[in-house]
């Protein structure tokens, strides 16, 4: 190996470590932060009334675990030893915690996008579908789903290793086939088209029917001064707020795609072409980009409440500033 070779090697090592290092801060503040301020707007009544917004609010608590339980550990291996590379236990839970919440939130959305084409159907029987009721068991069978799905990472994952994208990983081809295949198609893919499905489906609707009767009723939250008041919402600000929840998830879906798929893609070509016969700095640049995409999903996890309040219009912004008022009323 030539000394110009060794001194590339080194400095892509030293990039990956680097976006390790500070990126992961970046994203783990701006995530954690938003999905709390998620969890919060989207807890109030007048928004946890609304199916879709409940599944917002429950995958908002998913991503919030996925970033914590994920971002941790990486920004503490910049600074000093990271514990879920050299004990099998941390490493096992850390894993199953960050595999668990991740399905839950990309399933939620893709339930979202479900909801929204069941609210748009000009057929009543499945606007009725949905449902605060229908919600609560489709997140019921998500999260025991998810659990049974990424069980055998207690199984397959463990710390210490060498030949491995990571340190924590799955130990064999198998492990890691199973595990790369589940995450690529069943947390990633799978859900992404259904929700590109759902979504153009839902557009097809909204196109086709200009009036449509909703079937669920829904608690609107206007402010006046410094009170408030709840009252059943009109025909029009039902359609607004179903039109702007829509459009949320449209944007959501998109960002999404973007964020996951080269991760999952990226995955699957690691685990199918071993490091066998691969320059030294090829693995290097491989490590990078994996490092890249990886980091890419913890951004996916950290920008609903960004994306949200963007592109909420008045709905989303309004219940922000409201409670915002509230907890400043509350202690000023």
């Amino acid at each position: 190996m030539s000394s110009s070779d060794t001194y590339t090697i080194a400095a892509w090592n030293n990039t990956s470590a680097a976006v390790n290092r500070y990126f992961s801060i970046f994203i783990f503040l701006f995530g954690t932060i938003g999905n709390i301020l998620n969890i919060l707007v989207l807890s109030q009544r007048p928004l946890r009334t609304n199916s879709c917004s409940l599944f917002f609010l429950i995958s908002s608590i998913a991503n919030l675990i996925a970033i914590v339980s994920g971002l941790t550990t990486r920004m503490l291996s910049g600074w000093t030893l990271d514990l879920t590379n050299t004990i099998s236990l941390l490493c096992k839970l850390r894993a199953f915690a960050l595999f668990v919440s991740r399905n839950i939130a990309s399933w939620l959305i893709m339930l979202a996008a479900i909801d929204r084409w069941l609210i748009s159907s000009r057929n009543v029987r499945r606007r009725e579908l949905s449902t605060l009721k229908n919600a609560y068991r489709g997140i019921m069978i998500t999260i025991i789903f998810s659990i049974i799905l990424y069980s055998p990472v207690f199984y397959c994952h463990e710390a210490n290793l060498i030949n491995a994208p990571l340190k924590c990983y799955s130990q064999t081809i198998p492990c890691r086939l199973l595990n790369d295949l589940s995450y690529a198609c069943l947390t990633i893919l799978f859900p992404m088209i259904f929700m590109l499905i759902f979504g153009l489906m839902t557009i097809h609707n909204i196109n086709k029917v200009k009036n449509r009767i909703y079937g669920t009723s829904i608690i609107e939250l206007k402010p006046m001064g410094n009170t408030s008041i709840l009252e059943q919402p009109t025909q029009s600000s039902k359609k607004k707020l179903d039109s702007r929840l829509f459009f949320m998830l449209f944007i959501q879906i998109i960002l999404l795609s973007l964020c996951t798929l080269p991760q999952a893609i990226q995955k699957l070509y690691s685990t199918l072409l071993s490091n066998d016969g691969k320059t030294q700095l090829r693995i290097a640049i491989e490590n990078f980009i994996f490092n890249l995409f990886l980091l890419m999903t913890y951004f996916a996890h950290g920008m609903p409440f960004y994306i949200y309040t963007l592109s909420g219009g008045t709905v989303f912004r309004n219940a922000l500033k409201h409670y915002i008022e509230k907890i400043y009323h509350r202690f000023f």
